[in-house]
């Protein structure tokens, strides 16, 4: 009797275990993980779950598996030495089904905050405020493109953890000025427009751009404008107007653009061309290197015979993998091209080097030398600190090596450093997100991206303080100059290639009848306001320096604005499409000045103001806009 109840109670507790284990079936976590910038397999990583009694290792495959996990969500904290370590929450499992999660590991140490996941439908976007280059570090946790998560035949889910390490100089928004306090406002040009196109990037992917992405000189200068061209031989032209502020009633708005003279083929000097092209391991994504490789072609098919190119390369080693070879030898040219890959660490301090010595072996007396570097921006072997770099780009720079600086892809788009290399460089910065934009910049524009007209242009206005009582100019926060900077020679400014413009706009408060009353009775008033800006129409005086491109005098000459403001509706197309873009700008990032700024007024005003659009880059904007809208009322 007592054995038969003893079996019973044996038989009973294994059908029970039976139910139980019917009733809850287990799942499990797996994946790969891998270095973020050579996609090597790592080995012997630790996964661990947040409660310490469960986990594990990579194998020799760098794949790990941890069974037996009841339904419901996980935290995983992932460690190995050397390597930055990860804390991922959220990590669901499913009954007889196994997320996968892959990791990709950031190998250079780096003191940043973890990075949290806690949506797996959401993009996490996390900034070091305390640091002056500002990390957006992100990881997108998102399910298998073209798999049906909620009918998987095999019980698998997967999802893809990309670690993001793109960098970002932080904007202090330039504010306003007393005009009594501080007549002058002087700053270098700038022709970058890679802000622009790298916030396409974002909004195409229906995310808002990072705020400090946000360079409103370069959303403006992303487009051309219609201002008349130079005169008596000058380089540039001067082109002033004056009206209503879109975003601010009370205020107005003044505009400032500056014309490069085009140049005919028969005026385009011979370039001898580096090509200087990143295939390290963080290149190996498709908008990357493939991109790369057919944004050169389009370059190379516009060459003249007498142009020269040579490529090099860098990763894990520095190579010259073309040398340099006439423009009529294009199918040696692409070959060489067509054969690049991507693999290793990067070296982009060697091949600078490397690159600036080819220049110089095949420098071209009074023709166009300049080295074309094509990366994502991360340079993490040899000559890295940016200081450094800088010193060897200013010295080329005085032996007449201009560099010109592409970006390429997402998520290692090193974004402060790009602009400074290109900056010291006597270049310009731009970035390419699609084949269009690499199209626009070394196709459409290839004479203003190759081609200096004028360097080292600054850019001097003074306000007359009976019309104007403050300003603020938008933009070109990291372009300022102090006011003795402006008749400097040894002072390093912006330059313009040919048939470029350059954009300005400033807000500003007038001068009323109070104003005046109050100030009057300030001891200084009469030295400060004179007769003759009393008596006077002139509102403000442009005055402009710049160099030949080979000449070490500046050249000065000015203009002046004068007249009451004309109703937003009466002024030019030029003057509205760019406060229209302006007002975007600042609504993307949420600027302290944005006012009633409002993507509907944006819409509007840009539509009104099209004009003539060539190439249709006002349709795209305007595209752009309709689609933030989109994201905005969501």
């Amino acid at each position: 009797m007592k054995l038969a109840l003893f079996l019973l109670v044996i038989l009973s507790s294994i059908i029970l275990s039976s139910i139980i284990l019917l009733a809850e079936p287990t799942g499990k976590i797996s994946g790969k993980i891998t270095d973020i910038v050579t996609g090597e397999k790592l080995e012997s990583v630790n996964v661990l779950l947040a409660d310490g009694k469960s986990g594990a290792a990579t194998n020799m495959d760098g794949i790990y598996l941890i069974k037996n996990l009841s339904p419901g969500k996980y935290k995983l904290k992932v460690a190995y030495i050397g390597y930055e370590s990860k804390i991922i929450e959220d990590v669901e499992v499913f009954a007889d089904s196994i997320t996968n999660v892959n990791i990709q590991l950031l190998p250079t140490p780096i003191s940043m905050e973890e990075i949290i996941v806690s949506d797996s439908k959401f993009l996490v976007e996390k900034s070091i405020s305390s640091s002056k280059s500002v990390s957006a570090d992100k990881i997108n946790y998102l399910p298998r493109s073209g798999v049906n998560n909620s009918a998987l035949e095999s019980g698998s889910r997967e999802y893809t953890l990309i670690h993001n390490t793109e960098e970002y100089d932080k904007i202090e928004e330039n504010t306003f000025f007393d005009v009594l306090k501080s007549p002058l406002s002087t700053f270098a040009v700038d022709v970058d427009v890679a802000s622009y196109a790298n916030a396409r990037r974002f909004i195409m992917q229906d995310k808002l751009p990072i705020k400090d992405a946000i360079r409103t000189e370069e959303f403006i200068n992303y487009f051309s404008y219609n201002y008349k061209q130079p005169e008596n031989g000058r380089p540039l032209s001067i082109n002033l107007e004056y009206s209503d502020c879109p975003w601010n009633k009370k205020n107005k708005l003044i505009h400032i653009g500056l014309q490069g003279k085009t140049l005919s083929k028969e005026e385009q000097k011979p370039s001898n061309l580096v090509f200087l092209i990143d295939v390290s391991g963080s290149m190996n994504q498709p908008q990357k290197l493939p991109l790369l490789k057919k944004s050169f072609k389009l370059l190379v098919d516009e060459l003249n015979e007498n142009d020269k190119i040579a490529i090099v390369v860098y990763a894990s080693r520095t190579e010259l993998v073309l040398h340099s070879t006439f423009g009529s030898e294009k199918d040696e040219i692409l070959e060489a091209l067509n054969n690049l890959s991507a693999g290793g660490s990067t070296a982009g301090g060697s091949g600078i080097q490397l690159a600036y010595k080819v220049a110089s072996e095949n420098f071209i007396e009074d023709g166009n030398n300049r080295i074309i570097l094509a990366t994502d921006g991360d340079f993490n072997v040899g000559v890295s600190s940016n200081s450094e770099l800088v010193r060897i780009i200013e010295e080329e720079r005085k032996k007449g090596i201009y560099l010109t600086v592409l970006g390429f892809g997402m998520g290692n788009y090193k974004d402060s450093k790009l602009q400074q290399l290109a900056d010291k460089g006597n270049g310009n910065h731009a970035y390419i997100d699609n084949i269009l934009e690499a199209k626009k910049v070394l196709v459409n524009d290839i004479t203003s991206t190759l081609y200096t007209i004028a360097k080292d242009v600054k850019i001097q206005v003074e306000f007359n303080p009976a019309k104007i009582k403050s300003y603020r100019l938008i933009g070109y926060e990291n372009r300022k100059l102090d006011d003795k900077d402006f008749e400097d020679d040894k002072k390093d400014a912006g330059e313009i290639g040919a048939g470029h413009s350059v954009t300005a706009l400033y807000e500003v408060q007038l001068v009323d009848s109070l104003y005046m009353k109050d100030k009057y009775e300030l001891k200084y008033l009469e030295s400060k306001i004179n007769d003759r800006a009393k008596n006077s129409n002139e509102v403000l005086t442009v005055k402009i320096r710049y160099k030949a491109p080979d000449g070490e005098e500046s050249i000065e000459f000015s203009d002046v604005l004068s007249g009451n403001p004309v109703k937003l509706s009466e002024s030019s197309n030029n003057l509205k499409f760019s406060s229209a873009v302006t007002e975007f700008a600042m609504l993307l990032n949420d600027s302290d000045f944005k006012g009633d700024a409002d993507i509907s007024s944006v819409l509007d005003l840009a539509k009104s103001a099209k004009g003539e659009d060539a190439f249709g880059y006002r349709a795209e904007f305007i595209s752009l806009v309709e689609r933030v809208k989109i994201l905005l009322d969501d």
